[in-house]
């Protein structure tokens, strides 16, 4: 039986893949990916039955190792890293979780709104707008910061377009993105008690995600829009 955790095998395999990112070489080393891939589906499965536990997910995806080189300048072939998202059920429950797993101490979880669609992005915007109370205060526990810290990802030099630069929000109004990560050593992937860490982070996310699908279910005046 498999046990679910990510073995020091997997990053021994990235790392010689980081030296060796070639469709030779992957070729002949096919059959001993697929037995660590198997065995990351196994892992990645373990954390979205914990998810499942105390959240609603409806699915997960372990990304696939080949990358899309055709607009980048990277032309490498192959990924060097284990990505899987687990996704929340829609439409009242917003937001998503991702697990990394790279060697040299580059693993992290990340959780909250990579790309929010526009209408997404506006809405939270005028809610920030309206009212930072709320979020102010998630962002300031003590209980939520030590273990998620500050927002992540990109954000606008200046203010969007229809909202006023000098407004006490704008540092939460330019944001383009809602991001929180976790880094993670080598050490601490392969240790027992990594899926369970992970596990009791993404529950420290939930007074964030709770108040972010409240406001994405909702119009300005608190009324239901699903």
């Amino acid at each position: 039986m498999i046990t679910p955790h990510f073995s020091k095998d997997i990053l021994d395999f990235f790392k010689k893949l980081e030296k060796n990112n070639n469709r030779d070489w992957f070729n002949d080393h096919k059959p001993e990916f697929k037995k660590l891939e198997t065995q990351a589906k196994v892992a990645y499965k373990h954390i979205y039955d914990h998810l499942n536990k105390h959240d609603i997910v409806d699915g997960f995806k372990l990304f696939r190792i080949y990358r899309d080189v055709r607009f980048s300048k990277n032309k490498l072939p192959y990924k060097t890293h284990f990505g899987g998202s687990f996704s929340r059920k829609k439409p009242d429950l917003r937001g998503g979780y991702y697990v990394h797993i790279e060697p040299n101490n580059k693993s992290f979880i990340a959780t909250g709104f990579w790309q929010p669609n526009k209408e997404d992005l506006l809405r939270i915007r005028r809610e920030f707008e309206q009212d930072d109370e709320d979020i102010r205060a998630i962002l300031a526990n003590k209980k939520f910061t030590s273990v998620w810290g500050e927002f992540v990802g990109d954000e606008l030099k200046t203010a969007p377009r229809d909202f006023d630069k000098e407004h006490p929000a704008i540092d939460l109004i330019r944001k383009k993105q809602f991001i929180f990560t976790k880094n993670y050593t080598d050490k601490e992937v392969v240790s027992d008690q990594f899926i369970n860490d992970v596990n009791a982070s993404f529950i420290a996310i939930r007074p964030f995600f709770d108040y972010m699908s409240d406001v994405l279910t909702t119009n300005l005046n608190g009324e239901s829009i699903i």
